[in-house]
């Protein structure tokens, strides 16, 4: 079963409706195409060329506070590029209190990214290659009992859609790719938080979930064999989803802007959806922390 893209318009969404939360936590990614998040004349700069130093992937802050990393442009720009994430950071956590108001007071906002560039498509790495479906996985930020919440939203002033494909179910998955993986120590999981090169010990989930992201991404036949649909998000449309539970891969598609959450898989109305729960089940053992 491939993951199920979900059509939310707000005239005749009822806000609030636990059946958005099932839905989001069983798999689906939610659209929703008609939520107001107009640019004013001064911002519509940003969508006309890229105000970004190409350093990195994304222009963002880790914070509402914090200070805008990647950016280009004249002080007076890049600070109202800051004010765009900031405000967009305000939108998503509006969506959730008004859509999701199981989750609301219990999402942590993390990062806010603006995506002026198309997907990269020079595969420096297979690792690296986000046009090959993968579940979400931070390789120095151990995530343990939380689950990872996307917000995206396509703001090409061109008509240009952001392309995406989506997998199979999460459990479809793992069981193919499970008994192919290396077991977790604890030991060694310790000493890379020693040497800092994680900011928190990796617990056994954290460990699978890397590996299975770079399964995913390894195994060529997988990627043109499996189970997938092609989504296209048009420009004005917003997605929401747990992309730690959503096979995806970015086909294409420039300027969005995407801001990051996370819940505590206790928080979940069913934390036995949770990726965390799903690969205990197929293990058939409680994971190690």
């Amino acid at each position: 079963m491939i993951s199920p893209i979900l059509p939310v318009s707000r005239s005749e969404a009822n806000p609030g409706a636990p059946g958005l939360v099932e839905a989001l936590e069983s798999g689906s990614v939610l659209v929703f195409r008609d939520l107001d998040f107009p640019l004013d004349a001064f911002e519509q700069r940003f969508v006309e060329r890229p105000f970004a130093d190409g350093k990195a992937k994304n222009v963002s802050i880790r914070s509402e506070s914090a200070e805008l990393r990647g950016a280009a442009g004249s002080d007076e720009e890049q600070a109202r590029l800051r004010a765009l994430l900031v405000r967009y950071r305000h939108f998503a956590e509006a969506l959730i209190a008004t859509y999701l108001p199981a989750y609301s007071g219990k999402v942590t906002l993390a990062g806010t990214s603006y995506r002026p560039f198309d997907v990269d498509k020079r595969k420096l790495s297979w690792r690296r290659d986000d046009t090959r479906m993968h579940v979400d996985a931070f390789p120095s930020n151990p995530i343990g009992e939380r689950r990872i919440l996307r917000i995206f939203r396509n703001i090409n002033a061109e008509g240009q859609p952001r392309h995406w494909r989506v997998g199979e179910a999460f459990g479809d998955m793992a069981e193919k790719f499970l008994p192919k993986l290396p077991g977790y120590s604890g030991l060694s999981a310790s000493l890379l938080a020693a040497l800092k090169i994680t900011k928190a010990k990796r617990s056994e989930y954290d460990h699978l979930m890397l590996h299975l992201h770079d399964a995913l991404k390894r195994d060529l036949d997988y990627q043109a064999r499996a189970p997938q649909t092609d989504v296209h998000f048009q420009p004005g449309e917003t997605w929401v989803t747990f992309s730690d539970l959503v096979m995806h891969g970015a086909m294409g598609g420039r300027y969005m802007l995407e801001q990051t959450g996370y819940l505590a898989v206790a928080d979940q109305a069913d934390p036995e959806k949770s990726p965390q729960r799903i690969l205990a089940k197929k293990l058939g053992r409680p994971l190690k922390h």
